[in-house]
This record gives C-alpha cells, sequence and structure tokens, in this order.
C-alpha cells in the first residue's frame, strides 16, 4: 500500500482541472507537501502548494522540476495538451505537439523524478490517460494517449522492482476547461482526483473513473464493429 499521508508529490499542471483537484485531495489525505507544476506558477492558488514553474515538452525545465523538488516521493502525469488533430487535413506539426506533451513530456518527467522516488525509499507514479487510450474518437489525441497508456504498462514493469507502483487512470469527460464546449455527462475534477488517489492508496493498476470507461474497457476483447458502429454503415 501507498501512504499519501506524510508523503512528498508532484503534480504535473497542478493549477486547474484535475490537477488542481488532486492538490486538494492530496492535503486532504494528509500530504506533507504538494509541487503544483504549471507553465505558469503564478495560476497555481492553493494556499499550502509549492507552485513550480514546468513545462513538460523541454528537458532544462524538467531538470530545473527536479533539482527543485528532490524530496519528491509520488510523481502524478496530470499535464496534457488536447489538439485533437486530423490525421488527414491537420498541419503535422499539430500531431507532433500531441505527442510531444502527452506522450514525451511525461517521459522526460518520468526518466527526471525516478532516481530521486528511489533514493527516497520507493514510492508511487499516477499517469493520468483518458478513455480515448482505448477508443480511436480524437484524432492525434486517441493516439497520444493510446501510445502513453503503453508506456505506462511498461513503466509498471520496468519500476516495480525499484520500489515504485505505477497506476493509470482512464476517464471520459471532466467538468473542466478542456471539456467545456462538449454536451455530455461529465464527471466532476473531485470525484475524479478521489477516485484516482484512491487507487494510488491501494496500488491499483488502474482506475476506471466512470461507466463509459469501464464499458469501453470492457469492449476491447469483443468485435470492432461494437466499438466502431460506423463501420457497419
Amino acid at each position: 500500500m501507498t501512504a499519501i499521508a506524510g508523503s512528498t508529490v508532484l503534480v504535473t499542471g497542478g493549477s486547474r482541472g484535475i490537477g488542481k483537484a488532486l492538490v486538494e485531495d492530496l492535503y486532504t489525505r494528509g500530504a506533507k507537501k504538494v509541487y503544483a507544476t504549471a507553465r505558469d506558477p503564478r495560476t497555481v492558488t492553493h494556499p499550502d502548494a509549492v507552485a513550480l514553474a514546468l513545462e513538460v515538452t523541454d528537458p532544462a525545465s524538467v531538470a530545473a522540476a527536479a533539482a527543485a523538488a528532490p524530496d519528491v516521493t509520488i510523481l502524478i502525469n496530470n499535464a496534457g495538451a488536447a489538439v485533437a488533430a486530423s490525421y488527414l487535413t491537420s498541419p503535422i506539426e499539430d500531431v507532433r505537439r500531441e505527442f510531444e506533451t502527452n506522450f514525451y513530456g511525461p517521459l522526460l518527467t518520468t526518466r527526471a523524478f525516478v532516481p530521486i522516488i528511489e533514493a527516497n525509499g520507493g514510492g508511487h507514479l499516477l499517469n493520468v490517460h483518458s478513455v480515448v487510450s482505448w477508443i480511436a474518437l480524437g484524432g492525434s489525441y486517441s493516439a497520444s494517449k493510446a501510445a502513453f497508456w503503453s508506456q505506462t504498462n511498461s513503466l509498471r514493469v520496468d519500476l516495480k522492482p525499484r520500489g515504485i507502483n505505477v497506476t493509470g487512470l482512464h476517464v471520459g469527460y471532466v467538468d473542466t476547461d478542456l471539456a467545456a464546449r462538449i454536451d455530455a455527462p461529465k464527471s466532476s475534477p473531485a470525484s475524479v482526483a478521489a477516485l484516482a488517489l484512491d487507487g494510488v492508496e491501494t496500488d491499483a493498476y488502474e482506475v476506471l473513473a466512470d461507466e463509459v470507461t469501464r464499458q469501453v474497457k470492457a469492449g476491447l476483447s469483443g468485435d470492432l464493429g461494437a466499438l466502431y458502429p460506423q463501420l457497419a454503415h
């Protein structure tokens, strides 16, 4: 079991949405210190959080954050981008930008903080995915999250012997700025954060935060026509 009480946590993208809710719930559960990162640390509003500047796609920025937070025992890779570029019509740079943020960004952060967590006696890694890790509904966004899911699965195996457990969070629409224009049922950031941190504390491999996500995950073993009904037309 991973103890959040007394831990030191770094949350990427910790100034709004799910990241902000995670910071709040971490302190509720007794975390000793929470580093909340953002491109502009002035956007971090929690009174107890330690605000850090971080651009996850910039190796120098990641290295600076790691140097500033040598006591971390839990890393939460939450920062992401939602360009949802079309494979056929969007500039290829948009596709690359999504992968830089959603795949390479958390990889850079993980590589920087794994030695720190290991040196501090082990701990936990929480990676924030999406239901579209499993269903291709968002162009390059889906692909980047699917690749990130694969990264998480590999890291889970690699890090277990080093005393670091890994949890992947998958969720559908959440009531954040990212989904503001979408007219569909949405989970609250607070409920998603609570389920995610329950998963960390129980060392769950995966957290499926809503019914849509559970349905899509269950459908992966079925016929593609069930996940993509448009193929039947």
